[in-house]
C-alpha cells in the first residue's frame, strides 16, 4: 500500500490508541506532581508563619479539645500545669538521621483539669532492649511548657505495641490510655519548661523548608508524555520509507541520506558490524 494509507488500518490505530492512554498517565502523574508541589509549598508556608511565632494561650488557640485548622501546625503554645509522669508513653518507630528511637510523650495536665500530650523529644533505641536506655524525667511540680502544635495521627492497622509504647500519636488511644480528658485535636513539640531540666529528650529540629524535586519530576512526565507521540511519529515514518521503497521520489531521498551519511563518516554501529563480520 503506497502513500500515506499503509495507517489507515486496526494496527496503527491501537498504536495510536496507546500512545493516547501513555500520554494521558503521563498527564495524570505530571498533575499529581505539581499537587505535592503546591503541598510542599503550604507546609513551607506554615513553617514560616508559625514556627518563630510569640507563644500564644492554649485556650485562645485552640477554643475546644476537638476542633482543628491544618493552618495551626507548628504555632507556638504556652500552658501551665503539672506532668503526669507516670502516664508517659513511648512512640515507636520514629528514626532520626537513620537512626532508630522513640518519642517521649508526657501528658500535662492543666490547671482547668484537662491534658494536653507533650512530646519531649526523641531517644534512640537501647543497646540491649528494645526501649531506651534511660528517659530523662521532666520538671516535678508545676511546670510552664511552650510547645509547637501538631495533629493527632491515625491509627495504623495491624500495629501493636507492648505496654507503655503506642504505634502513633493517636490522641483517642492516648486518651483511654490515660483516663483523663485530653485534647484530642492536637499535641505540641516542647520548645521549652520553665523551670527547665538539666537533661531532657533530643529536641526535634525546624523543618526543612524544601520544595523537594515535584516540579522537575512534573516536567519529565511532561517529557515523556511528547516522547510517545515523537516515537509514533517515527514509527509511521520508518514504515512509510519500506512501504514506498519504490516510489522514485523515496528512493531519490534515500540516496541523498546515504550520500550525508557517507559524508559524515561510519558510526560506531558500522564499525562494530565490520568487527564482527570479520570475525565470523
Amino acid at each position: 500500500m503506497s502513500g500515506w494509507r499503509f495507517v489507515l488500518n486496526r494496527r496503527w490505530a491501537g498504536y495510536l490508541l496507546a500512545t493516547l492512554v501513555f500520554a494521558l498517565a503521563c498527564v495524570l502523574l505530571s498533575n499529581w506532581q505539581f499537587a505535592r508541589l503546591d503541598e510542599a509549598k503550604a507546609e513551607n508556608a506554615k513553617v514560616a508563619a508559625n514556627w518563630d511565632a510569640a507563644p500564644r494561650p492554649l485556650t485562645e488557640v485552640l477554643a475546644d479539645r476537638e476542633g482543628w485548622d491544618d493552618m495551626l501546625k507548628w504555632t507556638p503554645v504556652e500552658m501551665t500545669g503539672t506532668y503526669l509522669v507516670e502516664e508517659q508513653l513511648l512512640v515507636r518507630n520514629r528514626p532520626l538521621n537513620g537512626q532508630p528511637g522513640f518519642d517521649v510523650l508526657t501528658p500535662l495536665r492543666l490547671d482547668g483539669g484537662s491534658v494536653f500530650v507533650v512530646d519531649r523529644g526523641w531517644l534512640p533505641t537501647g543497646s540491649a532492649q528494645d526501649a531506651p536506655d534511660s528517659i530523662p524525667a521532666p520538671p516535678e511540680g508545676r511546670v510552664t511548657v511552650v510547645a509547637r502544635m501538631k495533629a493527632g495521627e491515625p491509627t495504623l492497622p495491624n500495629r501493636s505495641a507492648p505496654e507503655g509504647q503506642i504505634a502513633t500519636v493517636n490522641l483517642p488511644t492516648v486518651q483511654d490510655l490515660v483516663g483523663e480528658n485530653t485534647y484530642l485535636n492536637a499535641y505540641g513539640l516542647l520548645a521549652s519548661e520553665t523551670p527547665p531540666v538539666a537533661d531532657r529528650p533530643i529536641a526535634l529540629e525546624r523543618p526543612p523548608e524544601d520544595e523537594g524535586p515535584h516540579f522537575s519530576y512534573a516536567l519529565q512526565w511532561i517529557a515523556f508524555g511528547l516522547m510517545g507521540f515523537f516515537g509514533l511519529g517515527w514509527a509511521i515514518r520508518t514504515e512509510y520509507r519500506i512501504a514506498n521503497a519504490d516510489d522514485p521520489a523515496e528512493r531519490k531521498r534515500a540516496a541523498e541520506r546515504q550520500r550525508k551519511q557517507d559524508a559524515r563518516g561510519p558510526t560506531d554501529s558500522d564499525i562494530e558490524d565490520a568487527l564482527l563480520d570479520r570475525v565470523d
